[in-house]
Formats: structure tokens, C-alpha cells, sequence
């Protein structure tokens, strides 16, 4: 129940320009001057938002060979990487990109180190990528610093360096004092950090340093992920106590104090239930295992009971003198194994199977006698193939024989070899 790490923060990355008709601009339209760019970039991005990205390329273009003013041209060059990515070429996205960064303006040229940063990383370029997310570091304000850090997180972690990423998380997640104002692109990364880190420190077997990650990020965000990695985390402590109470019961060292049965029998319970919910049945069914092989006879009888918990005839209610019914042991380890689901399927095939094989001569008003019998035999042996196919034959066996008198009237393999 975790998230999947490295997940990669584009919050407040920059967005794809868009679109207006493009015969509204025809491409032998006189060269602009310094005072046309930032109308042509306001028509790439109509463009661009309209799916005509080869226009909006192109008008980009234009508004900077322009050579306007920095913030206009860090506007273009900004403009033209992203589109360019989105049409997949991601040289000319990149170039674009650190022609922008180039330019120092304090809106654009972090956008653009942001959007470089991703584009490297998503492609595996990690160096590369790495240098720039600290150039956003360099360049940015609060909430790009924020990105960058969880960048360089990101790239550390890559790389197996958990106490190097350890700073860059403390980083992104430390908010500013509460009087000062918070940008949305830096609660956004905030949030998603926190997931991130959350889940990395859940796969490795942290889950109170994982709850803490998790309540900085609700601290920004009613985030419903951040709420199940919390609940995740919670998860995990649970297991970990019951699991101590259940080493405990079956331990034989006398230093430490043994829980009492009733105890141990609900720990073995919650245990195997927390981690068939963890999705770890193999690790359910042991639990079980261990609470039914304890030393101690009365803690058995509790985790039996709990085992056998909403069968259809409680233990304490057969009748003396009748054993347990055959099925019983299926039962107990479907509850054990978690797979109840799987047996009650092989129980509904085998019924429907039972069922269409003697239906389809009665449907047909069939009364030739060999053709009944066969119908019946097959039907009796259609649970012959699965593992507890031949207990429901011994059974009738060992009935059939007591209503005999005690002589066994069925010849050897019946009913596979009637």
C-alpha cells in the first residue's frame, strides 16, 4: 500500500501553449519588430492551446529573432521549448530551454530551468538533470527552490544516497514561517514530495518516519493519498505490535512475560488479518500457523476458535460422537491462506458441472437406463480432480459402509472406476 517512488513533480511546470486559426497569421506576414513579440507570443500560445504546434513553433521563432526586451524574449524562448517538446524534438525544446535560463529573467528563466530539469530527468539524462534543477536552485524563489530541492531529492535517491536525498527533503518540506504567504506551485510540491517521500520510507520499512512526511504534507493539502499512505503507516505499526505480542506468546525465553491466551488468540487474529490486507497472504497463513502450533493448549482453543469464527456449525455445537465434517480442514485453511474466495469457486464450478451433466438427459426426457447411469456416474465423479475431490468419495464410502453393518460394498477407485 505504497506509492510508487520517484514519482516526478511537474507542479507549476511550464503549461503548452495554445491556439488561434492559423490563417489568421499567414507565414509571409512581414518581420516583426521589438514591439510585435509579445503579441506573437500571445498568438502561439492560441495556437499552441488549439493543437497547431508547428504554427506556434514558428511564431515563437519570430518573436525571437525579434531580439525584444529580456522578459519578452525569455517569454519566447520559454514558449518554444515547451512546444517543441510537445511536437518531439527534444533538442531543439532543450536548446530553447537554456537559451531562456541564459537570459536571468526572474519570471521565465526559472520556468524554463524547471521544465529543462524534467525534460533531462524524464529521459534519463540524471546528470545533466541535475545540474539543472541547482540552477533552479541558484535562479528561483521560494516555491522553484522547493522544486529544485525535491529534483535533487529525486536524483539522489536514483542513485541509492538516502542521507545525501535526506537534506534536499527536509528542504522541500520545510514551510516558511506562518506568517509568511505561500505560492500554490510550492504547496503543490509541498504535497506531492510528501507522497513521494512517504512512500519510499513505507518500502523501506519506515513507517513512523513515513507518518511524519505524511502529516507535513496534510498540514498544506486535505490530500486523500496522503491520507492512505498515513492510514499505511498506521498499518504497519499495528503488524509490528501485534507481531510482539505473538512472538511473545510462542517464545520460551522466561525473561519475557508471556500474554495470556485470550490475548494471544485475538493477536494471532488481527495479525493475519493486517497482512492479508498488506497483501502478504503467505505471511497471513503463517501467523496462523504459528498461533495453532503454541505449546499452550488453551491459547490453541482461542486461535482455533477464531479461526473457525462464522462456520456454519460451530465447534462447541457438533453433536458428540459425529467428528468434524469432512470439509472442515478445507475450510480452516482457506480462512488461513486467505483463499476462501478459490475454494468457494472450485465448489460453484463443480456444482454447475454436477448440474448441466445429469440436467441435459433430464431437459431431453432421456429413460434409457444406461444412459441415466452414465449421466449420474459422470456427474459423481466430477470433483474427482480437485484436492478435496476424493475426501467427498471417502465420506460417502465411510457412511454407505456404516449403514451396511460395517462391510464396504463399493468396489476399489469407485467412482472413477465404477
Amino acid at each position: 500500500m505504497t506509492t510508487t517512488p520517484g514519482s516526478h513533480a511537474r507542479s507549476g511546470a511550464p503549461e503548452p501553449p495554445e491556439a488561434s486559426d492559423p490563417e489568421d497569421h499567414p507565414a509571409d506576414s512581414p518581420a516583426p519588430g521589438t514591439e510585435d513579440a509579445a503579441d506573437l507570443c500571445d498568438q502561439a500560445q492560441d495556437l499552441a492551446e488549439n493543437g497547431h504546434l508547428k504554427r506556434a513553433a514558428e511564431l515563437y521563432e519570430r518573436a525571437v529573432a525579434a531580439d525584444p526586451r529580456p522578459r519578452v524574449q525569455a517569454r519566447s524562448l520559454l514558449g518554444l521549448a515547451v512546444v517543441q517538446d510537445q511536437r518531439g524534438d527534444l533538442a531543439a525544446a532543450r536548446e530553447a530551454a537554456r537559451r531562456a535560463v541564459s537570459t536571468g529573467d526572474d519570471r521565465f528563466a526559472p520556468r524554463a530551468a524547471h521544465h529543462l530539469a524534467l525534460s533531462l530527468e524524464l529521459e534519463g539524462h540524471h546528470t545533466e538533470a541535475e545540474r539543472a534543477w541547482r540552477s533552479l536552485l541558484e535562479i528561483g524563489g521560494p516555491a522553484h527552490t522547493a522544486v529544485a530541492h525535491y529534483g535533487l531529492a529525486r536524483e539522489a535517491e536514483g542513485r541509492g544516497e538516502h542521507d545525501r536525498a535526506e537534506e534536499h527533503w527536509e528542504a522541500v518540506l520545510t514551510l516558511p514561517a506562518v506568517s509568511a504567504p505561500i505560492s500554490r506551485l510550492q504547496a503543490d510540491t509541498v504535497v506531492e514530495a510528501a507522497r513521494d517521500l512517504a512512500g519510499r520510507l513505507l518500502e523501506r520499512g519506515l513507517p513512523g518516519a513515513a507518518a511524519a512526511a505524511v502529516e507535513r504534507g496534510l498540514s498544506l493539502a486535505d490530500d486523500p493519498a496522503l491520507r492512505l499512505l498515513r492510514a499505511a503507516a498506521h498499518l504497519e505499526h499495528a503488524i509490528a505490535d501485534t507481531g510482539a505480542i505473538v512472538d511473545a506468546a510462542d517464545t520460551t525465553d522466561p525473561d519475557v512475560p508471556r500474554p495470556g491466551a485470550d490475548t494471544s488468540g485475538a493477536a494471532v487474529e488481527l495479525l493475519a488479518g493486517l497482512l492479508a490486507l498488506r497483501g502478504d497472504p503467505e505471511a497471513s497463513a503463517r501467523a496462523w500457523r504459528v498461533g495453532l502450533d503454541n505449546r499452550d493448549a488453551e491459547t490453541v482453543d482461542h486461535v482455533r476458535h477464531r479461526l473457525r469464527r462464522g462456520f456454519a456449525i460451530p465447534e462447541e455445537e457438533q453433536e458428540e460422537g459425529t467428528g468434524k465434517p469432512w470439509w472442515e480442514p478445507y475450510l480452516e485453511e482457506a480462512v488461513a491462506t486467505d483463499s476462501a474466495p478459490a475454494l468457494a469457486g472450485e465448489l460453484f464450478a463443480v456444482l454447475t458441472q454436477m448440474h448441466n451433466t445429469i440436467g441435459v438427459p433430464v431437459a431431453e426426457g432421456e429413460v434409457r437406463p444406461a444412459t441415466l447411469r452414465e449421466a449420474m456416474e459422470g456427474a459423481l465423479r466430477a470433483p474427482s480432480d480437485l484436492v478435496w475431490g476424493q475426501d467427498v468419495h471417502a465420506d460417502f464410502r465411510r457412511r454407505l459402509t456404516e449403514a451396511m453393518g460395517g462391510q464396504d460394498v463399493l468396489p476399489e477407485g469407485w467412482p472413477d472406476r465404477a
